[in-house]
């Protein structure tokens, strides 16, 4: 056992969060997306097809969580500070190269694969090397907070881009954001730094955590390949995770009837909500249980989505209520990247948790790609959300009856939780 005389913890846990505030520009598509769909429809620069507005975002959420799969291995190998560079590297590149193009292929290779890489990369060294530093009754609230700031990262790019928008154009805004994230993800990497070996950080309490803990720890990506319940979880995240990416790539454009100019506010408060989820379900999940917390969480998104349906159908709708939808799905989605993170460490350690989440993480990629590219091809179609929020609440339902397949399944494991110690 290491025992230090300063714990690097909070400064870690803040970096990562920090770098996490850059990356989280892909939740503000929906702003750059608005500014092509305008520019499409004036016979502007962006000749593309309508139906394919989408394709950079959906291709960037596949790439960023299959890039999480070598950037995990690249972290588990060679340490979160070299990752991270090499993430800000890539997504800086990325908005450099579409800074300097209109072409549909250019930015589905410049926003889609090449920042999707690199958001891969710095967002898979921000949770381990924190979660290191902190006893296992800490791990949802840590996870919770470092990935928190992905979630937030719309509430001052939101805003920032509907200036630069205004008043540099589109091509010049991402410029901006290229140069800016490349100097703040790699400045803020030099100070993700694991603990030595043999360090344990000691607990602050010695209740349990309620989160269903397995006593064996360190599983190898192949071993976790043949659980079962990986494949439930899995399914899971992507449903979970595919609704919530669904509204966050169009919210702007939902707001756009009862908010005009200002449809920007309701993508900026609903990374609110997304933080905000992030942290609590963390900290939620400490305590009840991470299937108790997703089983909620499931089950409230689903009832949003068919509430969306007459809200957004509706010309008339009050901004207020559709920025409060916004939020509590933001919210409702957020609590995955919380939860998903602490399954991964519970049921199968830290030693190769870059790896292994990196696997599980690729059901986030799949659902975003899935059900965005679906939502725009039905608004298209139909001009209307509605279809698309069938579908999704459907699925959510789905994804709560899974969920409580993945309870059942775990308890011949012996993860029952065990209160009051």
């Amino acid at each position: 056992m290491t025992l230090l005389k300063t714990n690097k913890g909070w400064s870690v846990t803040f970096a990562g969060m920090g770098i996490n505030l850059a990356l989280g520009i892909l939740y503000t598509w929906s702003i750059f997306k608005h500014a092509i769909a305008q520019s499409i429809e004036q016979g502007g620069p962006f000749n593309w097809d309508r139906a394919s507005i989408n394709d950079p975002y959906a291709v960037c959420c596949i790439v960023f969580s299959f890039a999480m799969i070598l950037a995990g291995k690249c972290q588990d190998k060679l340490g979160p500070k070299l990752t991270s560079f090499i993430g800000g590297l890539l997504v800086g590149l990325g908005f450099i190269w579409i800074s300097q193009t209109t072409s549909y292929i250019s930015w589905v290779l410049g926003f889609g694969v090449l920042a999707g890489t690199g958001i891969g990369f710095g967002y898979s060294a921000a949770t381990p090397p924190a979660l290191k530093w902190f006893p296992a009754n800490k791990t949802g609230i840590i996870a919770g907070l470092v990935v928190s700031g992905f979630g937030l990262a719309s509430v001052y790019i939101a805003p920032l881009a509907k200036y630069l928008l205004t008043h540099f154009g589109l091509q010049n805004a991402m410029l901006y954001f290229g140069i800016g994230f490349f100097i703040i993800v790699c400045g803020l990497s030099q100070l993700l730094v694991n603990p030595p070996a043999g360090f344990i950080p000691q607990s602050t309490t010695q209740k349990n955590t309620n989160s269903r803990v397995p006593k064996t720890n360190d599983i190898k990506p192949f071993e976790m390949l043949k659980t079962t319940h990986f494949y439930f979880l899995w399914l899971i995240y992507m449903i979970g995770s595919g609704a919530g990416l669904m509204v966050i790539s169009s919210v702007a454009g939902m707001a756009q009837k009862s908010m005009g100019e200002m449809a920007f506010v309701a993508v900026a408060i609903m990374a609110i909500g997304n933080a905000g989820g992030r942290i609590l379900a963390g900290l939620l999940s400490d305590r009840i249980g991470r299937v108790n917390t997703l089983l909620i969480m499931l089950l409230f998104q689903s009832v949003l989505m068919f509430i969306a349906i007459p809200l957004t159908s509706n010309e008339h709708t009050s901004a207020i209520a559709l920025v409060l939808l916004a939020t509590f799905i933001g919210f409702n989605y957020g609590t995955n990247l919380s939860i998903f993170p602490s399954f991964a460490k519970d049921l199968w350690g830290l030693k190769n948790f870059g790896t292994n989440y990196g696997i599980l993480f690729t059901a986030w990629g799949v659902g975003g790609f899935v059900m965005s590219r679906l939502s725009q091809m039905i608004t298209a179609a139909t001009g209307s959300f509605s279809s698309a929020f069938i579908i999704a609440g459907v699925a959510l339902v789905v994804g709560a009856l899974l969920t409580l397949v993945v309870n059942y399944r775990l308890k011949p494991a012996q993860l029952s939780p065990k209160k009051g110690r």
